[in-house]
Parts: structure tokens; C-alpha cells; sequence
């Protein structure tokens, strides 16, 4: 097969020319026209994907909960699994701690009053709308996360992407359920859900086809929404300058990013698997790019899925119970991002945090990836409510906004990586891991 032929190559294709477009329509005030006939492809090419992860969920685990036959298996799988992603995000979190508080980017910024009251300005209308939508979800009582995990309709759960944890528990329950009753009445509804399963894979097979072109239109969207200034006119060096002031921030969760991806998934793999670490960054490279491009660990899972089984050699039991899990609850990314950059905030603020605030975080941050939405920016609104936890100005968020979004774009790449790393680790421990021969 030649290179061009293969998707991760296509999509990353679509990338560089979504780059390099955007750069030209802020240069040139084609923003315009960006808006109009290039980034309604990419919004479609999302509608897509959403539209198949709510039935993907649905099926899938409902098949693999159903076809592991018995609660022991189901236990001893569930057990590892939920272990697995909480510890690795425990570690996400103190790794990001690690990092912020010995490169200390905060107090570099701090150094920069002009730059820093600069952006809280620019940012400060967003910053108000993230407070007001956190303080809403920090006055909640402490079991509310177990009641809204809990739908009174599963239907209206089934038609919104917005809590996909109440779809996980309703599945997981008809999944449970398909497994105490006898096998006469077991094998039809089962073989029903694995048809609908078999057509869901189908149709992303159809959707990836339009990959490329949505992702060089989700590229061009996020450039020319940046390059856009407050005066509504496009702006090349507001890109540079928000960089610029925050760079030593970016650098901070970059480098936590790529420590635990290297250290904790990799070493995880070669401990753990059979895998060759080329062979399965090889495997997962057009789930990785897809998440890069959409910020979506949600809206990616169609493909992990696919990508998992059929070059990671992972079983379908496997895959269809360990990633739609995992595209809910592990946000290791995400709470690595959180914890920098709520000591960021703090350090730019000139606040200094102990060790029981820098305890507060971690314990905050985990549990609080655990219940973040897996689409687009929902982890700034966590945030607010780690830097209410310890006692930092939830107004600091104003600092962070302007690159918010490619770092959303780097940690859900992270996210789904660790969804793949656990997956292979399950099925090998399963015995139910087959790489294909390279």
C-alpha cells in the first residue's frame, strides 16, 4: 500500500495545510471566507463523530459486559480496569506538580505585570462564564456526581453527548442484567447488540473517509479563532503575543505531557505487554492525530476502537468494555494540564501553596477527571473549582484562556493514548492480545 493511502497520513496532511491555510487567511483577511465555506466541513465531520459515539458506547458495552458470561470475569476485568486508570492518573497529576514547581513558569509571568493584566482583560468575559458554570457544579451536595451519574431517562441521556457517564451506567446495568438471565433469552438480545455494533464500526469506516478534509477545516478554525483580535479583525501576531507571555506555561505542560507518556505508558507497555513501543505508537498514530485535531476523546473512540483491534490485536471483549470506560473516566491529560496550571496561576499571583494545598490537588484533580466531559474545553471548568479548593483567585483562569485551546488539543492526544496503553495492557493480561505480525 502506498504511504499516501494509509489515514494517519492523510490526516496529517490535513493538518500541515490547515496550518498553513489559517496562517494565510489571518494574513491575508480571509477569515471570512474561512468562516463560511471551510470550517462548516469541520463542524460536520464533528456532528459525525458525535453522532456515532452515543450508539458505539451504547453497543459496545452492553456486547462486552454480555459476552463475558460471568461476574467473576466481569469483576476481575472491571477491577483492573478502573485501577489502572485511576493510578496512572494519580501519576499524571503529581508528575504535572513535579514539573510546575521546579520550572516555576508562573513567576516568570509575574515578573510581567503589563502582559498579565493585559490578558486577564482580553480573556475576562470568558474567565466570568467558566466561574459561573463551575460555582454551579461546586455548590452541588457531595453525592450529586452519584445522582447525575444515574439517568431518570435514558432516552434523553442517549440523545446528548453532554454526560456520557450516565450512558457508561446505563450500559454497564443492561450489560449485567443480559448476563443473570438465562441463555435462551441472553443469546438473541446479544447477538442483537453485536449486529448494531458490527454496522456502528461500519459507518466509521464511512465517516473516517471525510477525515482529512475535517481535520484541515477543525485546523483552519482553531488558527483563524486565535489570529482574531477584539475588534473582530484578524490579527497574525495575537498568536505570538498570548504565546509569547505564556510560553514558559506551555513548555511546563508539554513537558509533564510528554514525561508521562514516555515514562508511565511506555514503561507500562514494555512491563506489561509483548508490544514493540514503534508498533503500537504505528497502531494508534490516526487516533492519536484525531484527538490532536478535535479535542475530543469522546468523538475519537470510534476510531481507538477500531485501531486497537484491528492492528493492536486487542479482542473485541476487550476493546468494547476498556475504551468507552476509559473515554469517560481517564482524563490523564487532562488533570496533568490542571494541576500546572492551577500552581501556575498561583505562582503568578505570587501565592505560595504547602504541601497540603499541593495534597488538595492531586486528590481534587483526580476525582474531578474523572467526572470531565470528554469534549472540547470542559477541563477549564475542573479547573475553577481545583483553584476554589485551594484558595486561588478563580479570576487567574483569564490567564491561561488564550492557549487553552492547543493544550486541549496536546492532552487529549495524551488522554487517548493512555485509553490504548491500558486497553493493550487488559487484553494481555486477559490473554486476549494477538498483534498482527508487522
Amino acid at each position: 500500500m502506498k504511504w499516501y493511502r494509509k489515514l494517519h497520513w492523510q490526516i496529517i496532511l490535513g493538518m500541515i495545510l490547515g496550518l498553513v491555510y489559517g496562517i494565510a487567511a489571518a494574513q491575508f483577511q480571509w477569515t471570512g471566507f474561512a468562516t463560511n465555506w471551510v470550517v462548516p466541513f469541520g463542524d460536520i465531520f464533528m456532528n459525525l463523530l458525535k453522532l456515532i459515539a452515543v450508539p458505539l458506547v451504547l453497543t459496545s458495552l452492553v456486547a462486552g459486559v454480555a459476552s463475558l458470561s460471568d461476574f467473576k470475569k466481569l469483576s476481575r476485568m472491571g477491577s483492573k480496569t478502573i485501577g489502572l486508570y485511576i493510578a496512572t492518573t494519580a501519576v499524571a497529576v503529581t508528575i504535572g506538580l513535579l514539573v510546575v514547581n521546579t520550572l516555576q513558569p508562573g513567576a516568570k509571568l509575574a515578573e510581567l505585570d503589563d502582559t498579565q493584566e493585559e490578558l486577564k482583560a482580553d480573556y475576562k468575559s470568558k474567565a466570568e462564564s467558566k466561574e459561573e458554570t463551575a460555582k454551579i457544579i461546586d455548590e452541588r451536595g457531595p453525592l450529586q456526581p452519584l445522582i447525575d451519574m444515574v439517568p431518570d431517562n435514558f432516552f434523553g441521556s442517549a440523545s446528548s453527548n453532554s454526560n456520557m457517564l450516565q450512558l457508561v451506567f446505563v450500559s454497564l446495568l443492561i450489560g449485567i442484567a443480559l448476563v443473570q438471565v438465562s441463555d435462551e433469552h441472553r443469546k438473541p438480545v446479544l447477538s442483537l447488540f453485536e449486529g448494531m455494533q458490527a454496522v456502528v464500526i461500519k459507518l466509521v469506516n464511512i465517516i473516517m473517509l471525510m477525515a482529512p478534509i475535517g481535520v484541515f477545516a477543525l485546523i483552519t478554525k482553531t488558527i483563524t479563532t486565535l489570529a482574531v483580535g477584539e475588534g473582530g479583525e484578524a490579527n497574525l501576531g495575537q498568536i505570538g503575543t498570548v504565546l509569547g507571555a505564556l510560553s514558559y506555561y506551555c513548555i511546563a505542560v508539554i513537558i509533564g505531557l510528554l514525561l508521562h507518556t514516555t515514562i508511565v505508558y511506555l514503561g507500562l507497555l514494555k512491563l506489561f505487554t509483548p508490544l514493540k513501543i514503534s508498533q503500537f505508537f504505528k497502531a494508534i498514530a490516526p487516533a492519536q492525530l484525531l484527538a490532536f485535531s478535535t479535542s475530543s476523546s469522546g468523538a475519537t473512540l470510534p476510531v481507538t476502537m477500531r485501531q486497537c483491534k484491528e492492528k493492536l490485536g486487542a479482542s473485541k471483549e476487550t476493546t468494547s468494555f476498556v475504551l468507552p470506560l476509559g473515554a469517560t473516566i481517564n482524563m490523564d491529560g487532562t488533570a496533568l494540564y490542571q494541576a500546572v496550571a492551577a500552581v501556575f496561576i498561583a505562582q503568578a499571583y505570587s501565592i505560595p501553596l504547602d504541601l497540603g494545598a499541593q495534597i488538595t490537588i492531586i486528590l481534587t484533580a483526580v476525582m474531578a477527571s474523572i467526572g470531565t466531559a470528554a469534549v472540547p474545553g470542559a477541563g477549564i471548568i475542573m479547573l475553577v473549582i481545583i483553584l476554589e479548593a485551594i484558595n486561588v483567585p478563580t479570576a487567574g483562569i483569564a490567564l491561561i484562556l488564550g492557549v487553552d485551546r492547543i493544550l486541549d488539543m496536546l492532552r487529549t492526544a495524551t488522554n487517548v493514548t493512555g485509553d490504548a496503553a491500558v486497553c493493550a495492557i487488559i487484553a494481555h493480561s486477559e490473554k486476549q492480545l494477538h498483534p498482527p505480525s508487522e
